[in-house]
């Protein structure tokens, strides 16, 4: 089950595409989206890192800052980045430690085999650390947007 909104965010330090230490307290005083996603570069994940690039200018006037977490190593990041010209931070979570705090990792259904994994899920942390909202029916293309609707109020 995924950590509900109104309870304080686990606080985390996860290395992000540059290999640089990103940690969730330091940024106490934003608002934070912690996305999670399964995994980068597949179509989803990468639709949905679109749709947060191309809508950077409306999420930074709204002051929120996005951290994408998934469990690849931070050189598959950096090259996600790359390839696709994203300009928010990814960060690694090989060992799945923060998907685990925040409840988005366990067992998933692709193509009939069961297997354990993160589920795609974000997080609205607020200014002290709370999460604010959590966001868990969206599609990919979509994310972005409902993100915005909800900022938007």
């Amino acid at each position: 089950m995924p950590i509900q909104a109104g309870t304080p965010a686990p606080d985390f330090s996860l290395q992000d595409q540059n290999d640089k230490t990103v940690t969730l307290s330091q940024l106490k005083g934003k608002k934070v989206l912690v996305y999670f996603y399964p995994k980068a570069m597949t179509p989803g994940c990468t639709v949905q890192a679109q749709g947060l690039r191309d809508a950077k200018a409306e999420l930074d006037a709204k002051g929120l800052v996005v951290l994408g977490i998934s469990i690849d190593a931070v050189p598959r990041l950096t090259k996600f980045v790359e390839r696709d010209e994203l300009n928010f931070t990814l960060l690694s979570d090989e060992d799945h430690a923060v998907a685990d705090a925040f409840g988005v990792w366990g067992p998933k259904k692709f193509m009939g085999k069961e297997y354990d994994g993160i589920h795609r899920i974000s997080f609205l942390i607020d200014e002290n650390g709370m999460v604010e909202h959590v966001f868990d029916k969206f599609k990919t293309k979509d994310h972005h947007e409902v993100v915005l609707d909800y900022l938007n109020g």
